[in-house]
């Protein structure tokens, strides 16, 4: 890593009036314009130290923030908690069912069906060398995270072997263990955590082919699911399938949650009137983009708004009162940071 105080010095990188022969500046404010769009840099020079220092102390302050006491804690009991879910949809749901529905756990199943070998040996047989294996070819994403999940979930399912199974209805057990699955998997995923297992041998799969990593950890489960279909039977493996499909898409909504919101972007020879009743009578802020028309090539404003599904009605009846002609476009947007919305805080 280069040192930046030691780093040769590009133009933009040299402090303002701090150039050969002249007087470096202490507090300087540059104010540079490109595209019509203006910008202002502060740059400080103190005890030669190098331009952009506040940048870096501001850097280090979020850091600081997100590796607070508070959010370690939480980090660390949304793991557990996280893991304690995934070993009961394994215990309650998927073995009793003889569904593998991917992962080591499944993989667990196969060879506990072939050799009557514990579930849990095998997760630690498999999810140990993978950690390690992935500390020395990954080494910096790996953390003490992924270790304490990749030994704490096998020890759980362990622990949790004796509980009996809540149904013997394969269906139910698929997409009931999906759900269950899906909440943990979000919940250590919310926890910037890891149970290792195949998200490690993905990770190494997608560093050394360039296949995505999505792409890498769907393969992988394909194939514990192909191989159920062979050894245990084609039939489950199907089941084994739904409950994949449930994982993912329970994942999602622990991670992004169940409320959607709507971006809507507004074209219009109205714009001034349309932005002032979005302010005053839908009580919403939005945002002017300049954009050039593909037919005629003048330049228009196009006014975004980001509103609740409750209010996309009354947005519509406020646009079409001002300008019927208005196009109006529509979008599904997952999850909207910001005041009036979701605030950023601890997951």
């Amino acid at each position: 890593m280069v040192n930046p105080a030691s780093a040769p010095k590009t133009e933009e990188q040299e402090p303002a009036a701090g150039r050969r022969g002249e007087e470096p500046a202490s507090d300087v404010a540059l104010v540079t314009a490109a595209s019509g769009l203006s910008r202002a840099r502060g740059k400080q020079v103190r005890g030669g130290a190098p331009a952009g220092e506040p940048v870096k102390r501001n850097r280090r302050r979020t850091r600081s923030h997100l590796d607070s006491p508070w959010y370690r804690i939480m980090e660390y009991i949304l793991l557990v908690i996280g893991s304690l879910l995934i070993a009961l949809s394994f215990n309650l749901f998927f073995y009793p069912n003889q569904l593998a529905s991917g992962g080591v756990s499944g993989i667990s199943i196969i060879i506990d069906t072939l050799f009557g070998i514990e579930p849990a040996l095998t997760q630690w047989a498999f999810n140990i060398p993978l950690f390690f294996a992935g500390l020395w070819l990954i080494g910096r994403n790996f953390g003490i995270k992924t270790a304490i999940g990749s030994v704490l979930l096998p020890l759980l399912v362990l622990l949790t072997r004796g509980m009996p199974s809540l149904t013997e209805n394969i269906l139910l057990a698929s997409v009931y263990g999906g759900i269950l699955l899906g909440i943990g998997i979000g919940l250590v995923y919310r926890g910037r955590g890891s149970t290792g297992g195949f998200s490690v041998a993905a990770q190494i799969l997608h560093k050394y082919t360039g296949i995505g990593f999505g792409l890498c950890v769907a393969l992988l489960d394909g194939l514990v699911i192909l191989t159920a279909g062979v050894f245990i039977s084609p039939e489950k493996a199907m089941y084994a399938l739904i409950g994949l499909f449930v994982t993912s898409k329970t994942i999602n909504v622990v991670q992004i949650g169940l409320s959607y919101s709507k971006v809507a972007f507004i074209i219009s020879d109205s714009v001034e009137e349309i932005r002032e009743a979005i302010l005053h009578e839908l009580d919403r802020g939005l945002t002017k983009l300049q954009a050039t028309g593909g037919y005629t090539g003048e330049e228009r404003t196009v006014l975004m708004v980001v509103v609740g599904q409750t209010e996309v009605t009354r947005l519509k009846e406020l646009v079409r009162s001002v300008d019927r002609k208005a196009f109006v476009i529509l979008s599904d947007t997952n999850e909207v940071l910001g005041e009036g919305f979701k605030l950023a805080g601890p997951s």
